[in-house]
């Protein structure tokens, strides 16, 4: 734990358990984004223990049946940000679990891909 780290300190709690919590994400891009995040201030999804890891993975699918039974999304994407290279700004794991709906986009093809899609060609 770090106490400039606010992800050390859980809000907005939905769900937890001994390793990890789920909570809203501040910077929602839809209604019931939110994020699974371990307690252990690490920064590397690869750093986490084999613990920690299946705790997100179990409070991904405990988030998810909620946001099924709360929202009604008609998908999701699920993602995580290694590095800086790669995006994290919060070098405090967390695992975006992000509710999709018809129509939230013009056309949804590729999915996460998107997010390389303009890149230059090698």
């Amino acid at each position: 734990m770090t106490s400039d780290c606010e992800l050390c300190r859980p809000d907005q709690v939905l769900f937890e358990d001994a390793d990890a919590y789920v909570r809203l994400d501040n910077n929602s891009l839809s209604r019931g984004h939110v994020l699974v995040i371990p307690r252990r201030h690490v920064a590397s999804f690869f750093d986490m223990t084999a613990a920690e890891k299946a705790s997100v993975v179990a409070l991904l699918d405990r988030a998810r049946a909620h946001l099924d039974g709360e929202f009604h999304p008609d998908g999701y994407n699920i993602g995580v940000n290694v590095g800086r290279a790669a995006g994290q700004s919060r070098m405090h794991v967390h695992v975006h679990l992000i509710p999709r709906y018809t129509g939230d986009v013009a056309d949804p093809s590729g999915g996460i891909r998107c997010v390389l899609s303009k890149r230059p060609q090698h």
